[in-house]
């Protein structure tokens, strides 16, 4: 029914629940004689469970000399009662240690306290760790799927794909603390967390018609430092000083909080395109001396950048796309794609080629067509070669000319040998064997 393993001097009992899954209670440094007794008690108590009969007398005291820590594993296993008095692990009490311990970036911590809201809310904030089960990680999954509720809609399947994964991870802390021993949301499935309904490529028309419509300098700046160098709005943005544009190379360096955690991705060497060097080049001409950010502007925390950008694209004619800054650099790398290495373009961005693939890069109607052999009606008229020939005129051909002999390398020519043109002998070389 169980047996023994060890690591070194640790002993655990291993099993199998009645769903026929692996399971293991960890005993810590025991001598042998020690844990084999420790096996013998375990089999009463779950020989007990599982045929739903009263423990054996031994069970019952192998379980009553159980310290506080090993006994509350026993309890997590659920094959056995809680102590009177012994502290119980509750959902909300998990939770609030989850947060309190959380090191990431505060937007990051917006997203990952919201999904453990929602588990607060689902759950029960009182109901003990160790009575959640498979089926109300199903129920939950659910629940954030399709709301229920007139006015409740929906969300996009990677939204929900995103709370299961930090659901997981919540859970899969608990586990790491000891605090139960496994996760009933191990086996979630989480899904893609990539929504391509919301991919838009942005034009180079549209963004020069946005470029005209913008109120001053730093809107343009904005909107080319993320269109033509693919930069994080607004957190790269704002940490964007003039020190860190090199003119004579046409770089930039990019300090980027997003990925500052991850070694050797706190910075990165961005491009300057052509586009993108009169933009800021007319940035700098009206900042004031001894200014360093280059968008004073995004240093203001209240800026709302959404609802202007928005106005200006009013004024421009041109209607809002989904993710307005995201796409913008993801148009940016759809563009470098096209022309640079997938690692090089990836190292431009700050992110994993993997990573680009699946948030970034888009299929769009052009690459059909060129596919198909077909070009735009604007590419057609551009290029002279696209157009189609009229039967029996032949163009005339540009005259070469003959190319002149510098003075200094006259008389300096070497004749050569005369090539002889002679026709090759019917039988030809090899020695006739007729």
């Amino acid at each position: 029914m169980a047996g023994l393993a060890w690591e070194g001097t640790r002993a655990r009992i291993t099993f199998r629940d009645s769903a026929g899954k692996q399971k293991s209670l960890r005993l810590g440094e025991c001598a042998e004689r020690a844990a084999r007794n420790a096996l013998a008690g375990f089999e009463r108590v779950l020989e007990a469970n599982r045929l739903g009969e009263t423990i054996h007398p031994d069970g019952l005291r192998w379980l009553e000399k159980l310290d506080d820590r090993i006994h509350g594993r026993v309890v997590a296993l659920g094959l056995a009662q809680p102590r009177l008095g012994a502290a119980v692990m509750i959902v909300s009490s998990m939770l609030d240690q989850y947060i309190a311990r959380l090191a990431v970036k505060p937007q990051t911590k917006y997203k990952y306290v919201r999904v453990a809201e929602s588990l607060r809310a689902f759950l029960g904030p009182t109901t003990p760790l160790a009575a959640i089960t498979t089926m109300h990680a199903d129920e939950w999954r659910m629940a954030i799927a399709e709301p229920k509720g007139t006015m409740a809609r929906a969300p996009a399947r990677a939204s929900v794909a995103k709370q299961i994964v930090i659901a997981k991870g919540v859970f899969g802390k608990a586990v790491r603390w000891r605090m139960i021993p496994a996760s009933p949301f191990a086996d979630l499935k989480a899904g893609s967390q990539v929504n391509s309904d919301r991919a838009f490529y942005v034009s180079h028309e549209s963004i020069r018609a946005i470029l005209a419509a913008c109120p001053d300098d730093q809107w343009r700046g904005i909107i080319g430092l993320a269109r033509f160098a693919g930069l994080r709005c607004p957190s790269e943005l704002v940490g964007l000083k003039w020190g860190d544009v090199a003119w004579d190379v046409n770089r930039m360096t990019v300090r980027s909080p997003k990925t500052a955690g991850h070694e050797g991705h706190a910075t990165r060497v961005v491009p300057i395109a052509p586009e993108l060097r009169t933009i800021l080049q007319s940035l700098f001409d009206v900042a004031d001396d001894g200014a360093e950010a280059v968008i004073p502007r995004l240093r203001d925390p209240k800026t709302n950048l959404r609802t202007q950008f928005e106005r200006i694209m009013a004024r421009a004619g041109v209607k809002p796309w989904p993710r307005l800054f995201h796409n913008m650099r993801a148009s940016c790398a759809c563009d470098w794609v096209e022309r640079f290495p997938n690692h090089v373009v990836a190292a431009w961005l700050g992110h994993s080629p993997m990573i680009a693939s699946m948030h970034y890069l888009q299929t769009r109607d052009v690459h059909f067509d060129l596919a198909a052999g077909i070009e735009s009606v604007e590419k057609a008229v551009a290029n002279p070669a696209t157009h189609t020939r009229k039967s029996g005129i032949t163009p005339s051909e540009p005259k070469t000319q003959k190319p002149r002999i510098p003075a200094e390398l006259v008389g300096f020519g070497v004749a050569c040998d005369r090539v002889e043109y002679e026709a090759m002998p019917p039988e030809g070389l090899e020695p006739s064997t007729r």
